[in-house]
């Protein structure tokens, strides 16, 4: 290791460009270290490409407005590690980096975890058949290569983004069969005791009324009060069959089927490192504890932007700053005065920007089935482990998650839990009576993500001629 950066940010979405812009105006050593090719995270993803070629504008304002802080990034001067994976993140802080067949260890004073959210698991019969996507994958493949499905879709779920792809993929040309909604209806109830307050957000309240409208003049059916869905096919999905609470019973048929039961903050790093988490019961996630700078329970290491909790654009951007901020204060770079004065504003737009979360979280609570899904259902999808082996497991004694693990390999996956993780917790704390917080998730371990033994064996070469 030649080099040691005063700062080291993790993910190149709204939070880390954010962070990244802060701290290089503080005059802080940066780089970010980013799995894309392109900075812009999931929600900007491929942002600069889709601006030059002029179809920004297809995906609405929200997304055209990442450019801008995509190119103040750029133009920051700080160091961007663009398609480079991190399968290892250490106390002090060394963080090991793979790009391509390169593997580097890089070394910086702190940190900020800016890793984002990942969908929500929802296992259910027939989510593993071909033709089964979520939502955010489908999006992805928009926002990064232009692509749409070439068959009329069903989507199955719940949250803001089901709304937001379905009326992206209207203005671009493709074809909406159907949403299945599966919120709960009493889901609408609690949600309005915290309207109030969420009306600070009206702006975002009515993008949302314009969705819904825009779902309804387009002939787009929403089927509401979805208990039961199950994808039917053999080599792929042919059908789906669903259920209401009403006690109806259908079956359509279908090329494609699109899921989502919201997002839950991406904590594969934090937990590696082994900092605190406690469980949100709002937003149905673990999220690491953080003081006034996004700060975790190991110092110098901050988390911003969604993986601390799901906040959306303008909270993670006012989040990236404050932890910048916090950096420098860290680092001796500016008093605690200067901080707090540059922080009171961000404060007061990220609070601002959370108004609307209460009432969100309530309006898209996931439905009892998510968490707890049949005993045949596959959970692991890695090691092909079913709810029902795992219920077995925690009713015979495997009291926490890295004891399920070591009875049915659920979690030893190339995922290493992170996509079944909260389900299995949450079912073996259901089996055994415990809270959330008292069965805790699986141990992460290295490598958080694949890597060859030749890249492992290049390591000690690249630190010897470091």
């Amino acid at each position: 290791m030649s080099h040691r950066f005063d700062l080291l940010v993790l993910g190149a979405g709204p939070a880390g460009m954010s962070a990244a812009v802060r701290a290089r105006a503080l005059g802080l050593d940066v780089a970010v270290v980013d799995e894309q090719a392109a900075p812009g995270g999931q929600v900007w993803r491929g942002v600069e490409r889709s601006t030059a070629l002029g179809r920004s504008e297809a995906l609405g304002p929200d997304y055209a407005a990442g450019a801008r802080l995509a190119a103040a990034f750029r133009a920051s001067g700080a160091k961007y590690l663009g398609d480079t994976r991190v399968w290892q993140v250490e106390p002090g802080f060394r963080v090991y980096t793979c790009h391509q067949n390169l593997v580097e260890i890089l070394a910086a004073k702190t940190l900020v975890i800016a890793t984002g959210a990942i969908e929500r698991s929802a296992p259910f019969p027939g989510w593993t058949l071909p033709g089964v996507l979520t939502v955010g994958a489908a999006q992805i493949l928009l926002k990064g290569c232009g692509q749409i499905p070439d068959v009329p879709i069903w989507i199955a779920g719940s949250g803001p983004l089901v709304l937001l792809y379905a009326n992206q993929l209207l203005d671009v040309g493709g074809r909406v069969a159907g949403i299945l909604s599966t919120a709960p209806p009493v889901n609408r109830r609690v949600a309005l005791r915290h309207l109030g307050p969420a009306l600070a957000c009206w702006e975002d309240l009515l993008k949302g009324v314009r969705w819904v409208s825009r779902l309804r003049t387009s002939g787009v059916p929403v089927v509401r009060g979805v208990s039961e869905i199950e994808a039917l096919g053999d080599s792929r999905v042919e059908a789906i069959r669903f259920r209401t609470l009403a006690g109806g019973e259908r079956t359509v048929p279908t090329g494609m089927l699109l899921l989502h039961e919201g997002i839950v903050p991406d904590i594969q790093i934090s937990l590696a490192l082994g900092c605190r988490h406690e469980w949100d019961e709002a937003q149905q996630c673990f999220v690491p504890t953080v003081d006034e700078w996004g700060q975790t329970s190991i110092a110098g290491a901050f988390v911003a932007g969604d993986g601390g909790g799901i906040g959306g654009v303008r909270a993670a951007c006012a989040g990236g700053e404050v932890a910048a901020l916090g950096c420098a204060y860290t680092l001796g770079r500016l008093s605690l005065t200067a901080a707090r004065q540059s922080a009171d504003r961000l404060r007061r737009a990220r609070a601002r920007a959370l108004a609307i979360r209460p009432f969100l979280d309530a309006l898209y609570r996931p439905r009892r089935q998510v968490a707890l899904p049949a005993d045949e259902i596959v959970v692991c999808r890695c090691e092909e482990v079913t709810a029902g082996e795992i219920r077995a497991a925690a009713r015979a004694g495997a009291g926490d998650p890295n004891q399920v693990k070591a009875f049915t390999r659920c979690g030893m996956g190339p995922c290493l839990g992170r996509i079944c993780g909260i389900t299995a917790s949450s079912i073996i704390a259901d089996a055994a009576g415990r809270l959330m917080t008292e069965t805790g998730l699986f141990r992460v371990r290295p490598p958080l993500r694949p890597i060859t033994l030749a890249q492992l064996a290049s390591i000690e070469e690249r630190e010897v001629a470091a």
